[in-house]
């Protein structure tokens, strides 16, 4: 459903900004109240001189970080609800320029803490009762030791955060401000321009003309914009590995993930075993040119139904009552509490004119998750809703058992929340429908998301380690060698039956993600972790849902790869990714049996 004004929208289906701030005058407050204290910060720059005045200083940087969250989302949403709205922007431009005076004003604090002895500072710990809570947080920074710089570089890195940031910045506005697609035929013979909610059901039509169309006026203003993109991406890689090699790292891999204590290995094993494991993926492919009785199986047949006459209608609250059902195995309290969301006003629901695209989750400690989705009635649009309110769990388990200090989580373990939720939804589906031609289509539903959710994350998290390499290496990144790389990255995956268009070679310049490296990978180690808790959730013992409802409670109480072994998932090991894509390879041969 698409809507040509948030005014049409029910107000129940917007968010209510009011749990930020009643107005922005309210907002402006916080915003002069982050600058007095970023000032305040500032000045402890050279008097931190024992117990009492470190307590003051990390009690008054607690206090901003609560503030200004507030600040910087509140203008965010805004933004993201209509990213052409010129007042909205200006908001969210004046919280980046605070955010740079922030890590500017503190940027003296790590340089201070590491060249403090340790005995040091835990006799300040022991002199001041209210240090033990910053105790693990202090005592952490020194694994960073060796990647900090000194205080005069630091401040100059920190001033320059708002531009470095700007290949990602550019890429956003263009992608979701500017962007035009091309032009469309739809159901009444008009010619309309393509939006990305159109392209997202076109893609999947039965219509193979339908689905060419799309896929051509989809990649259109990329293809058109080709030079510009890759001189964006190219900027955002290199800066990247500059970075890295200033603060010391082995590589910019080592850099991504050395915050949550990865080590590269898991990486490295995850792209290696998802390689030795890509002939269910190739026979899946196969299958889709058999069942589609094409001569050449394109891009665009990738996502067409394979099971014909299925055509899931799922109205909004339908779809949430759905998910509601499915998420029982995670116990009474978490259904009530994800119940309320849709009370609350917790989720902004519909897509409107320049609203950004996609879904996402983010959480405001003290207030509660926001959350974005473009909803579509469709079974894809179910799944988005259950994978981003397994988000917002998360956030509200985290802030309502942890601290603010310990509150956050990694996005490391961030995509098992979401995706335990999928999965458990699949299965729920799959086992509570009679109708055998629904169960075929949920089958073949599960084999593309699993696709989706694992392979294609992988395929990028190869593609980003390339690109990275390359420039470590001293070589050139240009379009034709993102084109060259991407292309050959995707016809691996995909095997020697799909035969690949033009449009092909330039999947990465539409792809958000490498905006920030290093970061789709967790989408597939998430992946294949959630399916070995779901496994384990749908057997019914008590003591795994116990475990599971800690580790959403966990936050950031210690690093992801230990919070999840915990729920018995190591990922240090690949017995993990083994089994999911064995349970890929068993989805593929029950699919090819109907």
């Amino acid at each position: 459903m698409f809507f040509s004004s948030r005014e049409e929208i029910p107000k129940q289906e917007k968010w209510n900004f009011s749990d930020l701030y009643e107005s922005t005058t309210e907002w402006e407050q916080d915003l002069q109240q982050s600058l007095k204290l970023a000032e305040t910060l500032k000045s402890y720059d050279n008097n931190i001189s024992n117990a009492q005045t470190l307590f003051e200083f990390l009690t008054t940087q607690e206090e901003l970080s609560f503030i200004f969250k507030k600040v910087y989302v509140y203008a965010m949403l805004h933004v993201d609800v209509d990213t052409r709205d010129t007042g909205s922007q200006a908001l969210l431009d004046r919280a980046k320029q605070v955010s740079v005076k922030i890590n500017s004003a503190t940027s003296f604090f790590m340089p201070f803490l590491l060249s403090l002895k340790e005995e040091t500072l835990k006799g300040y710990i022991a002199e001041v009762a209210g240090l033990q809570y910053f105790e693990d947080d202090l005592f952490e920074s020194y694994r960073y030791k060796k990647n900090v710089l000194a205080k005069e570089q630091e401040e100059v890195l920190s001033q320059l955060g708002e531009t470095l940031s700007s290949p990602s910045h550019t890429f956003s506005m263009m992608n979701n401000a500017d962007i035009k697609f091309g032009m469309v035929t739809n159901e009444r013979g008009e010619e309309v321009e393509l939006t990305r909610g159109m392209y997202a059901k076109l893609i999947e039509d039965e219509n193979r003309m339908k689905r060419k169309e799309a896929y051509k006026a989809y990649y259109k203003p990329y293809i058109q914009m080709q030079n510009t993109i890759a001189s964006t991406l190219a900027s955002a890689i290199k800066t990247n590995v500059t970075l890295s090699k200033m603060r010391h790292y082995p590589s910019a891999l080592h850099k991504a993930l050395f915050s949550d204590n990865v080590p590269t290995d898991v990486y490295s094993t995850l792209i290696k075993t998802t390689n030795d494991h890509l002939e269910p993926l190739h026979r899946y492919v196969d299958l889709r040119k058999k069942w589609l009785e094409v001569d050449e199986l394109r891009a665009y047949d990738l996502n067409a139904p394979l099971v014909e006459g299925v055509k899931l209608e799922i109205p909004y609250d339908e779809a949430y009552k759905k998910m509601l059902e499915s998420l029982t195995p995670l116990g009474d309290e978490y259904v009530n509490i994800l119940k309320s969301f849709k009370e609350k006003r917790y989720l902004d629901v519909w897509e409107t004119p320049g609203k950004r695209s996609g879904a996402y989750n983010i959480g405001v400690y003290g207030v509660h998750p926001f959350i974005l989705l473009n909803h579509r009635n469709d079974i894809d649009s179910l799944f988005t809703l259950t994978h981003e309110c397994g988000h917002g769990m998360h956030s509200y388990y985290s802030s309502t058992y942890q601290p603010q200090i310990s509150a956050g989580y990694s996005i490391f373990v961030a995509e098992v929340a979401s995706t335990v939720n999928e999965v458990l939804l699949i299965r729920h589906m799959l086992k509570t429908t009679n109708d055998k031609n629904m169960k075929k289509y949920l089958l073949n539903h599960f084999i593309d998301s699993f696709k989706g959710t694992f392979f294609t994350q992988v395929m990028f998290s190869e593609f980003e380690k390339t690109t990275h390499e390359k420039v470590e290496d001293g070589e050139p990144l240009n379009v034709h060698v993102f084109n060259e790389t991407y292309e050959a990255i995707f016809k691996k995956y995909h095997g020697d039956t799909l035969v690949l268009d033009e449009e092909v070679k330039y999947g990465w310049s539409r792809i958000p993600h490498f905006y920030r490296p290093f970061y789709v990978y967790k989408y597939a180690t998430g992946f294949a972790s959630a399916v070995s808790v779901a496994d384990k959730l749908l057997e019914g013992e008590e003591k795994t849902r116990e475990q599971y409802l800690a580790f959403l409670k966990a936050g950031s109480s210690d690093y992801p790869l230990e919070l999840l072994k915990a729920t018995g998932v190591d990922l240090t090991k690949p017995d993990t990714i083994k089994h999911a894509l064995s349970l890929f390879d068993s989805l593929v041969d029950d699919f090819a049996k109907l």
